[in-house]
């Protein structure tokens, strides 16, 4: 073979060895380039929770605020557990503090649309407590509202039983107030028991306004979004959680739907999308116009924009509901046109 043939050999041999390697190279690439997608995509849409900026939650009724809704001396009580205590907002930015003065540097379409705006006599005192459940509600605030003379109007908002529902994070066995991780049967004397315990709240606080009052009570909203994976926020799953939950909400709702003194404040709607799932586009809940998130680091009180959102809320559900019954309370409008 000359020298010439033999060159020619080797250099063929090569070719099949160096193709062979490029095509696994390009696989390898390949697979490479899937899974880092793989993990960002995960990442992204599970393990991060953007939350976004400017105005959260519903426009608030500008013109309802046009004109004082009363003279009346009115008190303004916050009760219940630390989404009305303000746990985890700004300073000056929880709902709570919001509904009585606007922040300073807070949005220009909300500018002027608090309390004190429409009321001029209006007092304030938030007894809400950070981590109480209904239970201690009962025997630890209660207790603090003192009784009121007949000239004085309440306007009550409060957050009731959250902390039964979530508490303790399934850290210690579930019991009555502490139910994270019982099962709906377990739950259920529990559930029947915050019934009534609720019932008592509302008619307690109601006796220490004999002049007149009218409760905004929200409901519970859930950082899962309605899909009840609460694994994915780094709590221990809970199968039953779902249920235990929608029978306390039930219980809330059906309470202020038999109550002509208590109004819903439905923050459970409003919040759904913006939890741990809030980038997850393919969701039937997915909001294009506004994907974040609005809770705290914490996962059970809201952040700034959650709080935004249900200052909004109340506001509205408030401008409903007071500027005729203050009225009516003052008798300057006969009962029978507000029907």
């Amino acid at each position: 073979m000359t020298q010439e043939s033999s060159s020619e050999h080797e250099s063929t041999e090569r070719k099949p060895v160096r193709s062979s390697f490029r095509k696994r190279l390009l696989i390898l690439l390949v697979f490479g380039g899937i899974l880092v997608s793989c993990v960002v995509f995960y990442v992204f849409f599970w393990l991060t929770h953007p939350i976004g900026s400017g105005p959260a939650g519903p426009d608030v009724n500008r013109e309802a605020f046009e004109e004082v809704w009363s003279e009346q001396e009115v008190v303004l009580l916050g009760f219940g557990d630390s989404i009305t205590a303000g746990f985890g907002a700004s300073p000056g930015k929880s709902f709570f503090k919001m509904l009585v003065n606007n922040p300073d540097d807070d949005f220009e379409d909300v500018q002027g649309l608090t309390l004190s705006e429409v009321l001029p006599n209006l007092e304030v005192n938030n007894l809400a407590l950070s981590g109480s459940t209904s239970i201690e509600q009962v025997d630890v605030l209660l207790p603090k509202i003192e009784e009121h003379p007949e000239e004085v109007f309440g306007i009550i908002v409060a957050t009731i039983g959250g902390n039964d529902v979530i508490h303790m994070y399934g850290r210690t066995p579930p019991r009555e107030g502490a139910m994270y991780g019982a099962t709906i049967e377990v739950a259920q004397p529990w559930i029947d028991n915050f019934e009534e315990r609720l019932d008592l709240i509302l008619d307690e606080i109601g006796s220490r306004f004999p002049g007149g009052y009218h409760i905004f009570l929200a409901n519970i909203y859930d950082p899962t979004d309605g899909i009840g994976d609460v694994q994915n926020a780094g709590l221990p799953a809970w199968v039953d959680g779902l249920q235990v939950l929608g029978a306390y909400n039930t219980i809330i709702e059906e309470t202020c739907e038999k109550r002509e003194d208590t109004t819903l404040i439905d923050i459970h709607s409003e919040f759904i999308g913006h939890g741990i799932h809030s980038t997850q586009f393919w969701r039937s809940f997915y909001h294009a116009d506004d994907p974040g998130y609005w809770y705290y680091d914490n996962l059970e009180d809201p952040n700034d924009r959650g709080y935004d959102a249900i200052r909004r809320l109340t506001l509205n559900k408030m401008a409903e509901v007071l500027p005729r019954k203050l009225k009516i309370n003052a008798g300057k409008v006969p009962a029978i046109l507000a029907q």
